[in-house]
């Protein structure tokens, strides 16, 4: 099942850095929760064991497999559709988190930084990894038209909370902000595989709206 892979993937992750079996419990409970709330119809626990899966399958291609793990768990830990912070108030998250063990400081920004990024899907110092990290997090736009159907009508759950107009409008702008960029995806891989479909989707939705 997706969440013992999630558990087993956590334990093996913090085992090395603390020697407390309950903090490492109070850590994947505090992940479970906010993936399982309620509102969450597509950033939850399916996406998070998406992304461990690229994860595995692109593992020898990315240098920090630790850092790079701990900020899937912790990238989208705060979702609240009212709020612009949601990607810092994250990053403070696995920060207050991880200080608990003996995870080194300097690793911590790391996984802070990879999580700040998700607010802007812009790589800054040009990191390797990072590049592989923001186009897992949008690997969701370069899948079938079916899948990539599904993945809108969730992110529209999400934000049930707003009127069709204001919704359309602030969907507009995030599709075309996509659009516009030379490039969806930042790695040779994934502008491969994915570039063409998730272009394709991305003019259907927004013709949709």
């Amino acid at each position: 099942m997706q969440i013992d892979t999630l558990n087993n993937v956590w334990n093996q992750l913090l085992e090395p850095y603390t020697k407390s079996q309950a903090l490492i419990d109070q850590g994947f409970e505090l992940i479970t929760r906010h993936y399982s709330a309620t509102d969450r119809h597509y950033h939850n626990l399916h996406h998070l064991y998406a992304l461990l899966q690229l994860q595995l399958e692109h593992s020898d291609l990315i240098a920090d497999n630790e850092n790079f793990l701990l900020a899937i768990f912790f990238h989208d830990l705060i979702y609240d559709v009212k709020q612009p912070d949601n990607e810092e108030q994250s990053a403070m998250a696995a920060a207050e988190y991880l200080f608990q063990t003996s995870y080194p400081a300097a690793d911590i920004e790391g996984v802070m930084n990879f999580i700040r990024a998700t607010k802007t899907h812009v790589n800054t110092d040009a990191h390797p990894d990072l590049d592989y990290f923001l186009d897992f997090d949008l690997s969701i736009l370069g899948t079938p038209a079916d899948v990539y159907a599904g993945y809108a009508k969730q992110i529209r759950e999400e934000y049930s909370i707003y009127t069709d107009e204001v919704y359309n409008a602030g969907r507009k702008k995030v599709l075309q902000h996509f659009l516009d960029q030379p490039s969806i995806f930042k790695t040779d891989d994934f502008r491969a595989q994915r570039e063409t479909v998730a272009r394709q989707n991305l003019l259907t939705e927004l013709q949709s709206l």
